[in-house]
């Protein structure tokens, strides 16, 4: 049996109490000091004041706050199915266009390349197409 001072390990004892522990709780508690240290000095040498144990800290709690409502979920559904109409509703040469530049994530230039045309042309049939899907938006809601 070991001796330990509870006050070391819990924050709540104010005054020094003393408990008698098995040496394998005691080797344990040892163990465990260790570890924090070793932790608080991988902290401070890589100057990382977040979590750096990746299945057990910072980053599962983050996840966790980013769970979404089953409603936002519908109301999130709802907005892409109204948009989708809008879009099928445009000529289609600037629903292509509106697609590629915003969905795909394709530049102006590729745009152009693409279907061998003026990049005045494209720029123009994305502004108006814009345009008409606000206003067929706006028809909607």
């Amino acid at each position: 049996m070991k001796e330990i001072n509870l006050r070391d390990y819990y924050p709540f004892y104010k005054k020094d109490t003393f408990a008698e522990v098995p040496e394998e709780i005691a080797l344990l508690l040892r163990e465990y000091e260790l570890l924090e240290a070793a932790y608080r000095i991988r902290t401070y040498r890589y100057r990382a004041f977040y979590s750096l144990d990746y299945a057990e800290g910072i980053e599962r709690d983050i996840a966790a706050l980013d769970q979404k409502n089953p409603c936002d979920l519908v109301e999130q559904l709802y907005d892409r199915e109204q948009l989708y109409k809008g879009l099928a509703s445009l000529p289609e040469k600037q629903r292509n266009r509106i697609y590629a530049y915003y969905f795909l994530g394709m530049s102006k230039s590729a745009i152009v390349r693409a279907e061998h045309v003026n990049e005045s042309n494209v720029r123009q049939s994305i502004e108006h197409g814009l345009g008409n899907l606000e206003k067929i938006l706006k028809e909607i809601f």
